[in-house]
């Protein structure tokens, strides 16, 4: 397991002591978009299933399904198998349509992937691959905000109680040695529970001083006037920390291991693509943003928003692990038995054959 410096406390496992709420780490809301519910045109023989339904949601640290789709380089690896995309918010709707077979495969943050195991007792998930690191920052009032030290007082933003960024932040203040109360959020900093969809409109109301939020949210409080005063990426040995995975149901992955390696080749080869071509991906995930939300990015946003976030296969298996721990440590989480939710064999298998190399489970694999 990679050993994160001290610091690297400010990022532990979005937790509350009630387990549910660790499902809204990521996204913007609580329902699932049916909407979206659209096939793919698929052409060429089919695998062990006629469709695969795939999940994620509309935002840019989930550029490989943004990206993967619109381009059809997911869809190109499945041949006649048909991909069923569907669009959600937030955890919750993600993982109870994963426990409840309504989505086979799903891309989804750390929170929710453990809780949803947890949940389970292991057995209704595996996560089978990374997709994104970083993407997190805090953004201040540069007039009223200069140094960190210069938080204490004043009222920082978080996407939602126990979400990922509010655990974040409420650590880095235990490590400040201030205090706060962590239901309420008073204390020697006022934490201001904010939904990332009117946190820049609270900033621009001077009713907050800044906030700990996750790409494009941070982007766009710097379009404000807001200036970025830590990137937490450059908390964690080499500037990595898994911010966005890939799950899969496990009834799925039994029955239709051949689907499950296709959608991985396809998500391998988008992230090659990605990597390869930063500035067409990132109009491809803009151009695909607009299709599933109305409306795309402007470039104050998403230019700076974009690089922020690495694209990887890499799960950080180690990040995941380390966070758990944080999460037990600090109380906020009981601890929990992780053992078996990885199963990097498919893509191991699919890393290996394209000639990359292959990537831990930091002990956390399936038997």
């Amino acid at each position: 397991m990679s050993a994160a410096r001290p610091l690297t406390t400010l990022r532990t496992i979005a937790v509350t002591a009630a387990l549910p709420l660790l499902l809204t780490a990521c996204g913007y809301g609580s329902q699932a978009d049916d909407s979206k519910k659209t096939e793919v045109a698929a052409k060429g023989d089919k695998l062990s299933a006629d469709t695969v339904r795939i999940g994620y949601f509309p935002n840019l640290t989930h550029a490989t399904a943004l990206v993967g789709i619109q381009e059809g380089l997911i869809q190109k690896e499945l041949g006649g198998t048909t991909i069923k995309p569907q669009t959600f918010n937030a955890g919750p709707s993600e993982i109870e349509a994963l426990n409840g077979g309504s989505l086979d495969i799903g891309f989804i943050g750390p929170s929710p992937s453990i809780n949803g195991y947890v949940k389970s007792k292991g057995k209704n998930l595996r996560i089978i691959s990374g997709s994104a690191s970083g993407g997190v920052k805090l953004v201040v009032n540069p007039a009223k905000i200069k140094t960190l030290d210069d938080l204490k007082g004043k009222k920082i933003a978080t996407p939602q109680k126990g979400n990922t960024q509010d655990v974040a932040f409420l650590n880095w203040i235990s490590e400040k040695g201030w205090k706060v109360d962590s239901e309420s959020g008073k204390g020697d900093v006022s934490v201001v529970r904010s939904d990332n969809k009117v946190t820049p409109n609270a900033y621009k109301s001077g009713s907050i001083d800044g906030a700990w939020v996750p790409e494009p949210t941070a982007s766009k409080l710097v379009s404000e006037g807001g200036k970025v005063l830590l990137d937490e990426s450059t908390l964690w040995p080499d500037k990595k920390f898994v911010i966005t995975n890939i799950i899969v149901s496990q009834t799925f992955l039994k029955e239709h291991p051949d689907v499950v390696e296709a959608v991985l080749r396809g998500t391998v080869k988008t992230n090659e693509w990605i990597n390869a071509n930063p500035d067409k991906a990132k109009a491809s995930a803009n151009a695909a943003l607009k299709a599933e939300t109305g409306k795309e990015l402007g470039a104050a946003v998403i230019d700076p928003a974009w690089p922020s976030i690495q694209i990887l296969d890499d799960p950080l298996a180690a990040t995941l692990k380390t966070q758990a721990g944080y999460a037990v440590k600090t109380g906020l989480l009981k601890e929990p038995d992780l053992n078996g939710i990885y199963d990097l064999t498919l893509l191991n298998k699919v890393l290996k054959a394209a000639g990359k190399p292959e990537v831990s489970d930091a002990g956390l694999g399936a038997k």
